[in-house]
């Protein structure tokens, strides 16, 4: 995959010159999309680029990132549908853009910056780089490419991207350079405490409940090498509980002891969407795009069309153990 400072310089240089720029990520954008889309409209705002950042699904950021400057910008795509420049952020394929594919694919020149590992190289300009934290970390290395010096709004939305992305940094990806660029970033003037705080400590009560419920459920399987738990619509609704506030549960399922990997199964009404996470040398990832899903080694999901228990047949042998 193409990486490295040369094509960082080409992606500056076209950003530069555009006369205008559009952004979206993925569909279920997590902190690190959210975080990266705003971290870099600012960017380009700081640049004199005039840009607009679009949303993928929906027609308001989640309420866990609300706090995020600039959040109040990110709004459903409308006339933008011949733009100069797009930028595809953290989506490693156009198709996960949502309804935001079709400007991408309109564009005069298309962008893609992705960490994922199974990037796909579609745009004129890829800029991957597998070995990155998150795609926050890249486009705070883009800033000297765009002869941007870093602000507190940059600074606090790349900080939540690189947050989010490592698990507050506990997990493996969290490397003496994330940290680095943590440090760059709270000198920059992000506030760690406060980021945390706004991200994971403001929960409503009815996501508690909902926390509780699905600890309730974590199932064994595989010989107690894998553990799982479930979440459906109708949960959400009878809890009053938001959507969005249903992203982090995998990380309470995470905190189980030995085991090897966990899932979190939400379900819908004729799907299925899977989020895994291993715990030990486990790729999830490849059983996820066995799946027709994606994502890293360590973290990955698809989309199952069925049940939860067609789902668990499915999925369970290709985890650490096999079914039993």
């Amino acid at each position: 995959m193409p990486q490295g400072s040369d094509t960082r310089r080409d992606v500056g240089a076209a950003l530069r010159s555009a006369s205008h720029v559009t952004i979206a990520s993925h569909v279920d954008p997590d902190g690190d999309a959210i975080g990266s889309c705003l971290g870099l409209s600012h960017a380009l705002d700081s640049a004199g680029v005039p840009n607009v950042v679009l949303l993928s699904a929906g027609d308001q950021v989640s309420a866990t990132y609300e706090f995020l400057p600039g959040a109040e910008r990110m709004k459903p795509p409308g006339q933008e549908l011949d733009p100069d420049v797009f930028v595809s952020l953290d989506s490693p394929r156009l198709g996960r853009l949502g309804a935001a594919e079709t400007a991408a694919r309109a564009a005069r020149t298309l962008i893609m910056i992705d960490h994922h590992p199974d990037a796909a190289k579609e745009g004129a300009l890829n800029h991957f780089d597998s070995s990155a934290a998150a795609t926050g970390a890249m486009v705070w290395k883009l800033l000297p490419d765009l002869g941007v010096r870093p602000n507190p709004a940059i600074a606090t939305c790349l900080y939540t991207a690189l947050l989010t992305d490592t698990g507050r940094f506990s997990y493996a990806n969290t490397t003496p350079e994330t940290l680095r660029l943590a440090a760059d970033m709270t000198d920059a003037g992000a506030h760690p405490h406060d980021i945390y705080t706004a991200v994971y400590e403001n929960r409503s009560a009815s996501a508690q409940q909902l926390v509780g419920m699905t600890l309730s459920r974590v199932t064994l399987a595989n010989r107690g090498r894998v553990a799982y738990s479930w979440v459906t619509d109708e949960d959400l609704t009878s809890l009053g509980a938001r959507p969005d506030e249903a992203e982090n549960l995998i990380d309470f399922i995470r905190t189980l002891g030995g085991v090897d990997a966990v899932l979190l199964a939400k379900v819908e009404q004729t799907t299925v969407r899977a989020s895994m996470r291993a715990k030990s040398d486990v790729d999830v990832g490849g059983v996820a795009r066995a799946l027709g899903g994606g994502g890293h080694r360590a973290a990955a999901g698809f989309t199952h069309s069925g049940d939860l228990a067609s789902l668990l047949d499915t999925v369970l042998p290709m985890l650490p153990g096999g079914r039993t």
